[in-house]
């Protein structure tokens, strides 16, 4: 049996202690990655744990049980402050366990908890980046000219904003020296490599092969990236940057958002799958996680909204929203935006030239577009220009627009702050048509 006595949260005031006990060394040195790593005068009085983890993830859970429906099981206790993990080996639940404890946890101390990236300029700029698997916040947020906060999971309290890990879980399909130069050499001795296919040889990963899954993920601490920013704190963020890997094609690759409109956004968390092949037809899926990660969050999400608007408010934080999906048509006939494009568009948020930008009003969406940024072709900011077939894309973007309609349809009843105003008001910033 391994035990780690680790930390969640860099912020001092508010850090939580937690013990995690599994059967396998994998999952120990996982969560030695992923956590804070004590030093050894912390370990010294580390005294009782906040929370404990059980990891017999080799064990199945009787599924005989009344109400159970398999023989994998995540049983979360709040009142014991306890998790048992029973039937999975898949490392990432005791991550997303206790991702899960700080959505509750944080909240009751006015700490809005974040599934979002985060990282910050050589003045002190800080930004945000929400964004589900695949929209690109790993490495949109992992960034060599500025200091790496986070990838994942962060708070942000009245001190400004903190990692709650103290490591980075990178996909690593594909993974490139030349693309992503700071996680492919972040993975070394230490690290840890999921299901990814190596020669046994020579010990060489093929980053390509996705056989076993396209999930392939690499789990590191976070110095391991050269310009990581320990300890992991930074000040209240000036940019909140939604990401959407638009696959329909009809998103502008950026637009800036009014708070009401980056509420709607928030609470929407839209991305879109890209479906498999069938008989050539290649149809895009919309897919929708309040707040960026509904799977983990333990309050309604209109509550964690509230939270973020209030705080975009005090401290002056501008709403974003960036397509890093597809232009030019739908996924089979558009092409994706090129990555060199989204992070000059990136850098224009950064250094607040865009905000001194020219803007004009979208159809449906109603959001505000920039005419130009540099080193960005201008024809493709309007995604309207890169269509061929305009009624096509009008068809299109009204199909995304009612699918977004329909998403929004459970939270139209619910206040959010303290009066209704405000509600009315993220309610309007949804697609008019």
């Amino acid at each position: 049996v391994f035990v780690n006595d680790q930390f969640l949260n860099w912020d001092p005031e508010n850090k939580i202690k937690v013990r995690i006990v599994s059967a396998r060394a994998y999952h120990s040195l996982f969560m030695h990655n992923m956590c804070i790593r004590p030093t050894p005068e912390e370990l010294e009085d580390f005294g009782t744990p906040d929370f404990t983890i059980y990891n017999a993830g080799q064990f199945p859970c009787n599924r005989y049980t009344h109400y159970m429906t398999s023989s994998t099981s995540i049983d979360l206790n709040l009142a014991r402050r306890e998790m048992v993990i029973l039937g999975t080996q898949y490392a990432g639940e005791m991550k997303k366990g206790l991702f899960s404890v700080m959505h509750y946890l944080m909240p009751k101390r006015q700490i809005l908890s974040l599934h979002s990236g985060c990282n910050m300029g050589k003045d002190g700029d800080v930004a945000l980046f929400f964004g589900l698997s695949g929209t690109g916040k790993t490495t949109l947020s992992t960034d060599h000219n500025r200091y790496l906060i986070g990838d994942d999971e962060h708070c942000w309290s009245e001190n400004g904003v903190s990692n709650i890990e103290g490591g980075c879980y990178a996909k690593c399909i594909d993974l490139s020296g030349e693309k992503e130069p700071d996680i492919f050499n972040a993975i070394k001795f230490g690290a840890v490599l999921e299901n990814v296919v190596f020669d046994e040889h020579n010990r060489e990963v093929d980053y390509t092969d996705k056989s076993v899954t396209e999930n392939t993920r690499a789990a590191y601490p976070i110095e391991y990236i050269p310009n990581a920013k320990i300890p992991c704190v930074g000040p209240h963020p000036k940019n909140a940057i939604l990401l959407a890997c638009d696959a329909f094609g009809v998103l502008p690759p950026v637009s800036k958002l009014n708070l009401a409109q980056t509420m709607y956004h928030f609470i929407s968390g839209y991305t879109a799958l890209v479906a498999g092949t069938e008989e050539g037809i290649k149809e895009p899926q919309a897919t929708f996680s309040a707040c960026f990660g509904a799977a983990f969050i333990m309050l309604h999400p209109t509550k964690y909204a509230a939270m973020l608007a209030e705080k975009m408010q005090k401290h002056g934080a501008t709403g974003w929203l960036v397509n890093t999906g597809w232009s030019g048509g739908s996924y089979g006939s558009g092409n994706r935006i090129r990555l060199p494009y989204t992070r000059k568009i990136i850098d224009a948020i950064h250094s607040g030239s865009l905000l001194n930008a020219k803007f004009k009003k979208t159809e449906v969406f109603g959001l505000e577009i920039p005419t130009e940024v540099e080193g960005v072709p201008s024809e493709i900011l309007d995604p309207m220009n890169t269509w061929s077939d305009k009624d096509v894309y009008k068809e299109t973007l009204l199909k995304l627009g009612g699918l977004f309609r329909k998403n929004f349809d459970v939270f139209a009843s619910y206040k959010i702050g303290k009066d209704s105003k405000l509600t009315e008001e993220i309610l309007a910033a949804g697609p008019v048509f």
